[in-house]
């Protein structure tokens, strides 16, 4: 499994915004996969749409690595497939089960939330 460096968390901007406390650096693949660092200052959302909301808190921490990440990707030229499997990796990392990541999964690859 791939893995994070150590990581201090997100503070809230407003709404359903964040910025990273520090840099976010995640291994692709494995631990010793390669790194993709997340700028301290990053700003990111974690967009779950208003109908899911009393599902999936968009302000439940365990989301906010994956999905400062994920944002990152897709900043960075990352296509939405990949993108998303690599923030599913991160989700299962973060101890998000199973049934919970593939409907995240699923929303990150079709929806996008403007």
């Amino acid at each position: 499994m791939s893995a994070y460096t150590a990581h201090l968390g997100a503070i809230p901007i407003g709404g359903i915004e964040y910025r990273l406390a520090r840099s976010l650096t995640w291994h692709i693949g494995h631990e010793d996969g390669p790194p993709v660092t997340v700028p301290a200052g990053f700003m990111f959302e974690v967009s779950v749409p208003v109908l899911l909301r009393w599902l999936f808190d968009p302000h439940d921490p365990a989301f906010h690595k994956a999905a400062a990440l994920h944002d990152w990707l897709l900043e960075n030229g990352w296509d939405r497939v990949t993108a998303g499997a690599v923030f599913h990796e991160a989700l299962k990392a973060d101890g998000v089960s199973l049934p919970r990541r593939l409907v995240m999964l699923l929303a990150v690859i079709i929806w996008r939330y403007e």
